[in-house]
């Protein structure tokens, strides 16, 4: 029996290509990274560009992730960042967004748990309105 997630092919965005190659070159290893680790996170999402970002879709609105200045912005829609609130002291912080900043070391981990947390969101919403519409 071949394994389903083999079955699965995630074609990269060429616009998310075109974004990262845009970007000043001691930040583009960074984005990829970033790129990386939502697409280990959730490996099926479709990937494209959304308000001039890299945008993940996964049963609706995932994440987004975009060059600043000074920081690599994760866009998440709320409340991950409020329930993350005490994990995220040391980062700037909006209702929707984390600041990372381009010269620090990206905390993979907790990139890797608010994608996760986002996710499983998705998928309980989706799970509602699938049974809501079931009654």
């Amino acid at each position: 029996m071949l394994n389903e997630k083999k079955l699965v092919t995630k074609q990269r965005s060429k616009e998310v290509d075109a974004y990262i190659s845009a970007a000043p070159k001691e930040a583009q290893a960074k984005l990829r990274r970033f790129r990386a680790i939502i697409s280990e996170v959730a490996p099926t999402a479709v990937e494209r560009i959304s308000y001039q970002m890299p945008f993940y879709d996964y049963k609706g609105r995932l994440a987004w992730f975009g060059l600043h200045k000074t920081y690599i912005g994760l866009y998440l829609r709320p409340p991950v960042i409020e329930e993350h609130q005490k994990e995220l002291a040391g980062f700037g912080t909006t209702k929707s967004a984390v600041h990372f900043p381009l010269d620090e070391k990206i905390p993979t981990s907790m990139v890797k748990k608010l994608i996760r947390a986002r996710l499983k969101k998705n998928e309980a919403e989706t799970s509602n309105r699938d049974y809501a519409r079931t009654r």
